[in-house]
């Protein structure tokens, strides 16, 4: 796997946690730390052409965003006119030099459509005259006090530029960038669970608990049939949901029971799996639930040269229940106590081990980052780079077509 470069990505939201882009990292290696070398451009290239470059057949996502690191071999190099300039953020890396060269290259592919953001400017004299070129700017708010945050906030705002508060962390930090001004936001708090005590689990929640427990237990139609009428609302949105275009049936659906009989129970299972994180959408940010669930459609992807249709329906479940403890607010071996789940999917869970545990991994290592991870487990599950950035890639893209 000596040239093999991995993709990574983290959404980038706005003040309502609703998703706007991704960025996107590239690591030629495990130890790598910046995007790419020079000796290694034409590499870099060829990952950024083959996984980004058919976004506009793949990548369904509309308005957002795909930021990408570039340094400046990147910046001068031809191969940047092969993206597609309404949907690429070009992330100019600190350590650009802003020469004369640079700022009319950057004003170039603005006038293309691209759009221009810059990392951590303040730190750098060097880059501090790309401003004018800059349509993002980010600012690591790691290890920076509120005033000075502030401070540096208002040098940078001007109405053209829309900064962008990087390495949020914890729900104390997202508040205090509010408070100074950021309307967008990046980092592990939207995604990551904090420390949690008990909590009730409202009532939707559960009431396709309830469900999902009668389905996992084999019962009959008409005992699944009664739980979705003791909740109204359920019941809507699996007739909305079995009568929409996606069917194609010839008639409209309009008893629990006929649509029982035609979803059948891997499929009920599967969506009573995704509307477990939709469930709470008024509390829920949406940028969890998309989190959740690209991570269970990345976990299924990864296992399909493995697995049946039946353990690739588990690692679906597996990626998407792997963040209901920072969607409920309660620790994961409490929410298990309330789902009764196959041993091996609550082992995934739990310890991220057993024999879909690798898969959870690698998902999340892709979700971090995390270069030397990554690269282990994709050694140890014999799935090359090519084929972890295209499942990626292609989790993105299916829960944008979710509508959710």
């Amino acid at each position: 796997m000596e040239h093999q470069a991995f993709i990574g990505r983290q959404p980038i939201m706005d003040v309502k946690q609703q998703i706007i882009g991704y960025e996107l990292f590239y690591r030629h290696s495990a130890d790598a730390q910046s995007a790419i070398f020079e000796d290694d451009l034409k590499a870099y290239a060829s990952v950024l052409m083959n996984t980004i470059g058919e976004m506009d057949m793949q990548w369904l996502l509309g308005d957002k965003l795909a930021f990408i690191n570039v340094n400046e071999t990147m910046l001068k190099s031809d191969y940047l006119e092969l993206l597609s300039p309404k949907r690429t953020v070009l992330e100019v890396l600190r350590g650009v030099v802003a020469s004369d060269e640079i700022i009319e290259r950057c004003q170039n592919l603005r006038s293309l459509g691209f759009k221009i953001a810059l990392d951590n400017p303040h730190l750098s004299t060097n880059s501090l005259p790309l401003i004018q070129c800059a349509d993002y700017i980010k600012i690591n708010i790691q290890n920076i006090n509120t005033t000075d945050l502030s401070n540096i906030y208002t040098q940078l705002n001007v109405a053209s530029v829309k900064i962008i508060a990087e390495k949020v962390e914890t729900g104390q930090q997202f508040e205090d960038c509010k408070k100074i001004g950021f309307r967008f936001f990046q980092g592990f708090h939207f995604a990551r669970p904090e420390t949690f005590t008990a909590k009730v689990i409202n009532a939707s929640f559960d009431s396709v608990l309830s469900i999902l427990n009668t389905v996992s237990q084999d019962a009959e139609n008409h005992v699944i049939e009664a739980g979705f009428k003791r909740d109204a609302a359920l019941s809507f949105k699996l007739l909305r949901y079995i009568n929409s275009v996606g069917f194609g049936l010839s008639c409209e659906i309009q008893s629990i029971n006929h649509a029982l009989t035609i979803l059948g129970r891997k499929q009920l299972y599967r969506w009573l799996t995704l509307l477990m994180v939709t469930a709470g959408e008024n509390s829920t940010p949406s940028a969890l639930m998309k989190t959740a669930i690209t991570r269970g459609r990345l976990t299924e992807l990864l296992g399909e040269s493995y697995f049946e249709k039946h353990d690739r329906d588990n690692l679906f479940i597996v990626g998407v229940f792997s963040l209901l403890d920072a969607i409920l607010k309660m620790p994961m071996a409490q929410v298990l106590e309330k789902i009764q789940l196959p041993e091996t999917v609550n082992e995934a869970l739990l310890t991220r081990e057993g024999v879909y545990g690798p898969f959870l991994q690698l998902t999340e290592a892709c979700e971090d980052s995390n270069s030397q991870r990554i690269l282990e487990l994709a050694e140890l599950l014999q799935i090359d780079a090519g084929k972890v950035n295209a499942c990626h890639i292609a989790a993105l893209a299916w829960v944008e077509t979710l509508g959710i």
